[in-house]
């Protein structure tokens, strides 16, 4: 898998999804989205470099992994299409990837509305459900489910004690460099 710049490689408009219609096992999919963060590189046991990248569009965010070249050149603030990718869960958060046929494609640095909340990666009960026949150690999986306030799982709110801070902004617009 390769990231280019987009070559007139064109998709019906009415094909693009939104991450907030993505569910764990949906394959062929196509999304346009801005890149807010890049991770670190892991090398993994073939010697593939794999990285996660943050992405965001109009209704949230999620996760997306990034193999090799790709994960050197992507940066934040690029707004890419993802063609032909599928969507799986990686210890119960749900994650994007290309797969050998899918490709990531550069098609802008300007701007493009987005939320990062709610973030569809994050761990959601109803997949660790999902997943907890095919994990392999008792400790996959497990991890914060949202923190509650005053009884009501909150969106975004990050508790201290009984105290919540002020939560993340709900929407942006992003301006590239």
């Amino acid at each position: 898998m390769m990231m280019q710049v987009d070559r007139g490689k064109t998709v019906p408009e009415q094909q693009y999804l939104l991450l907030k219609d993505i569910r764990p096992g949906m394959k062929n999919l196509h999304i346009i989205f801005i890149v807010l963060e890049v991770g670190k590189p892991t090398r993994t046991k073939d010697g593939h470099d794999v990285r996660s990248c943050k992405v965001a569009d109009k209704t949230g965010s999620m996760n997306v992994s990034v193999w090799d070249e790709a994960g050197h050149v992507i940066q934040s603030g690029d707004i890419c299409k993802f063609l032909r990718g599928y969507a799986s869960l990686w210890k119960g958060s749900l994650t994007l990837y290309t797969g050998k046929i899918g490709e990531i494609l550069k098609i802008g640095e300007f701007c493009l509305n987005f939320i990062e909340m709610p973030n569809f990666s994050d761990p959601n009960p109803e997949y660790l459900k999902l997943e907890s026949s095919q994990r392999k150690s008792p400790t996959e999986g497990e991890g914060n489910q949202g923190a509650k306030v005053d009884g009501q799982l909150s969106q975004g709110a990050q508790v201290q004690g009984n105290r919540p801070q002020q939560a993340p902004l709900q929407s942006e617009t992003f301006f590239a460099p």
